[in-house]
């Protein structure tokens, strides 16, 4: 069965985040015109996020083999565990949708974190012969990067201004993921209306993105 996983990345109940509300709609008309995948959720604000420490990786982006885990406390065990399913859960995954908020020309801090648990040598990337490439693109996968904020970004200040999108679409062609989708909820401003108006605008784009991403 193929998988899609909902990544969502805002402390705020989804009534109140722009992006988490497009995200939702996405998912929802995704799924209903493919109902053949399953859907995973992951909450970077309520589920576990391990903070990566030197003891967990035998080198960089390596982390260590379970048969090297003497010396780790059964804490530690765990965190390793968990980078692993994480980063397990992202490779089996067809279609990834991430929701943000712009913060800071950027995203929330929780999103990188995620990220460095995924970003594996041997698992997602590989640098044998000293040159770096991405090992998932060994059958079709998509991402679809659903960012809001709170200003309209006119198109000749992107590449200055979106910092964490354009961050979050290089590490995926890193990691081997050629499609990647973007949707802007821009122009949310300070008020219920903008904010209304900003989704509204952004749902209208939904089917557009779904229709290029081959499943």
């Amino acid at each position: 069965m193929k998988k899609l996983l909902y990544i969502t990345v805002n402390s705020k109940p989804e009534n109140l985040s722009s992006s988490k509300t497009v995200g939702r709609e996405f998912v929802n008309r995704f799924i209903t015109k493919y109902p053949e995948f399953q859907l995973e959720e992951l909450d970077l604000y309520k589920d576990h996020i391990p903070r990566l420490k030197y003891q967990y990786f035998e080198n960089r982006n390596d982390a260590i083999n379970k048969d090297n885990t003497q010396g780790l406390s059964a804490e530690e065990k765990k965190e390793v565990d968990r980078i692993m399913c994480l980063c397990n859960q992202f490779i089996e995954t067809d279609v990834c949708v991430i929701a943000a908020p712009m913060w800071s020309l950027s995203f929330p801090a929780p999103l990188k974190e995620y990220i460095d648990c995924i970003v594996q040598v041997d698992k997602t990337v590989s640098f044998a012969g000293g040159k770096p490439k991405g090992l998932l693109d060994d059958k079709k996968r998509a991402v679809v990067y659903v960012q809001s904020s709170g200003g309209n970004i006119p198109w000749m200040f992107g590449p200055m201004a979106n910092k964490g999108l354009n961050y979050i679409e290089d590490i995926m062609n890193f990691m081997g993921i050629k499609n990647f989708q973007k949707l802007l909820v821009d122009g949310t401003g300070y008020t219920e209306k903008d904010m209304i108006a900003a989704i509204e605008k952004a749902k209208k784009e939904i089917d557009d993105i779904i229709d290029k991403i081959e499943v």
